[in-house]
Formats: structure tokens, sequence, C-alpha cells
């Protein structure tokens, strides 16, 4: 049975008394930031001087310094920098300030580059990770109303004894120990966020969608339509699962529907894509995914961009993008990944 850790559970003087420096303004960045200073904590922000983040910072009322000015000013770093960039900024601006027995906290929301060495802070330095469960907007939205987002807490071996104890407080200075801070290990957060990742949340439904989409227009019927059955309605089933699991979903879609989950889930996911989950499992264990992205990232993403172009030209995009202009109540936006 998991640990799972509460407001009762914290001491919000811990943070209270440290200075914390958050790596990076981006969707993680502004909600720590924001949610430990209306917390009591003192709080500034690190970024390149090139950022065109630091304008939004300062906008947003933080004291913005280069990375490496904010490490030799801050008791506690939080790194919310993308994963690829993670290991040159400790090496450049992190580790000069991290020395052996510095006493200092270094801080993640994922455990990627902890995990996988790529990051190797020296003895006396404490590891830990707090990692929300949901983007940066819905961790402040939740926070200035009241409530929380779950985390997940982890602490590496090699912490000092009030490691776990400073990184919980983090966790109630952020909201999340209202909602409830789940333990666990660096290893099982990066393992299983990624494999979520890959398998379902973004690799597994989106082949689901565009697959079904491309079934249903190859037979002739309307794009329009496909869209509706294959993408719209996605939403309405996927929030059903967020109130009340599978059990609720298949309470409240009509009998044909359930019936329909019960002969076809198997067909659909079957022993093929099984195998394909275990492959891609064994690959995040063993670190090749780990190695594979980051050299992909040094090469200066080819791969990546190529297909990133492909995929934002597949024709459930046109169609949606249409479709949703005329349904202005879904607040619908318009986005290109990597603009």
């Amino acid at each position: 049975m998991a640990r799972i850790f509460y407001d009762r559970d914290a001491d919000l003087s811990l943070i209270k008394a440290k200075k914390v420096g958050i790596v990076g303004y981006g969707s993680q960045g502004h909600a720590h930031a924001q949610n430990l200073r209306d917390s009591g904590v003192t709080v500034k922000v690190g970024l390149a001087p090139s950022s065109k983040r630091t304008a939004v910072a300062r906008a947003d009322g933080f004291e913005v310094l280069p990375v490496d000015q904010l490490a030799a000013w801050a008791d506690v770093v939080m790194v919310l920098a993308p994963d690829t960039v993670q290991s040159a900024i400790w090496t450049e601006q992190l580790a000069p300030s991290f020395t052996e027995n510095c006493g200092k906290t270094l801080m993640f929301a994922h455990g990627f580059n902890i995990h996988y060495g790529t990051v190797v802070p020296p003895r006396g330095v404490d590891i830990s990770l707090i990692a929300p469960k949901a983007p940066g907007h819905r961790v402040r939205e939740t926070y200035k109303d009241g409530a929380g987002t779950p985390a997940l807490i982890a602490v590496h071996p090699q912490s000092s004894a009030g490691a776990h104890a400073l990184a919980l407080s983090y966790g109630m200075a952020m909201g999340c120990t209202r909602a409830g801070v789940l333990e666990t290990t660096f290893a099982e957060e990066t393992e299983t966020d990624l494999f979520g990742e890959q398998a379902v949340l973004c690799g597994g439904v989106s082949a689901l969608v565009k697959a079904g989409f491309e079934t249903l227009t190859n037979a002739g019927y309307q794009p329009e339509v496909a869209y509706f059955e294959c993408l719209h309605e996605l939403k309405l089933i996927v929030d059903l699962m967020y109130r009340g699991g599978l059990n609720y979903m298949r309470y409240s879609v009509s009998d044909t529907a359930e019936q329909g989950d019960y002969v076809a889930g198997d067909k659909i996911i079957g022993p093929e894509s099984k195998a394909a989950m275990q492959k891609l499992l064994a690959d995040i264990q063993s670190g090749a995914f780990a190695k594979a992205w980051v050299a992909e990232y040094q090469a200066g993403s080819p791969n990546f961009k190529a297909r990133r172009r492909a995929e934002q030209d597949h024709p459930i995009e046109a169609v949606g993008a249409r479709l949703r202009a005329m349904m202005p109540f879904l607040d619908p936006v318009t986005v290109k990944p990597g603009e």
C-alpha cells in the first residue's frame, strides 16, 4: 500500500526558512514560483539572459537571476527546465555551487536526469523530487481555489535525514498535500511516467485516434463525422473515467456502447499491442530510450522535427480546426508545437 502524505504530515516552516530558486519559468516553473511565494516562501527565478520568459517572470513580480547566480544564492534549487537541457545546466551553471557537503538541496519535478545518471551531484547534496500530477496551469488554478493537485515525492538514497521532511514541506507550499503526496522512488517515477506518456497518454491515444479516423474516412465516411466519433467525443469518455474510473464510464454510457467496450477492446489492444508495451517498458528501464532521445536532441533533433511537421499536416488536424472554429464554447486554440 502506497504511503500518502497530507497537510497534517508536513511542516510548512521548513521550506519557509529556506531561499528557493526556481530554474525555468514555463508551465511548471510559473506555478511552482507563484504557489511557493503565496505560501510565504522566499523565491527567485533563474533563467538564461536571452530567455523570453524573463519579462514574464518580472511582470509577475519575481527577481530574475542568471542560473549560476541563482544557485549561489539559493538553499534549495528546483530544476524545471526541459529534460534534454538539464545536464548542461547542471554542469555549466549549477555544479559550481553544489560542492561536496555544501548542505544545499537539489530538487526536480521529474526524475529523468537523476535516474539515468546525466546529473550526478556530489555527496552532501540532498536530492529530492516533488512531481505534481497535473500541468502547471492546473497546479496554479487549484492552489488559488484553495485546493491542490496530487503529487509524487521521492528522496535519493544519498540524501540526509531531513531531506524528506523538507521535500514534503515544499509540496505543502505548492498546495499538493491538500490533495495527497504519494511516496515513490526516482526510478519508479521516471519509468512509469515515460511509459504512461508513450503507451497510453500521448503515443497510444494519438495513434488510436488517427487510426480510427483513417479507418472511417478510407471507408468513405465524411471526415467531419469521423472527427466527432474518434476525437471530439473522447473528452466525454475521459471525463467519466477521471471522475469514477472505468466502472463509472461503463455505468454512464449506453448498454450498446458498454457491449462494444467488452467485445472490441481486446481485439484492438491484443497480444501484439501488449508485447509492444512490454518492449517500450524494457527500453525505458534499460535506459535505451533516454540514450536515444538525448542523442537525438544533441544532433539537433532532425527526426523529431520532421515527425512533428508531418503530424501537423495530418488530415484530422485540418478537419478539427474547421469544426472547432464552429464551437466557440470550446474556447478553441490554434497552435503548432515548437512555435
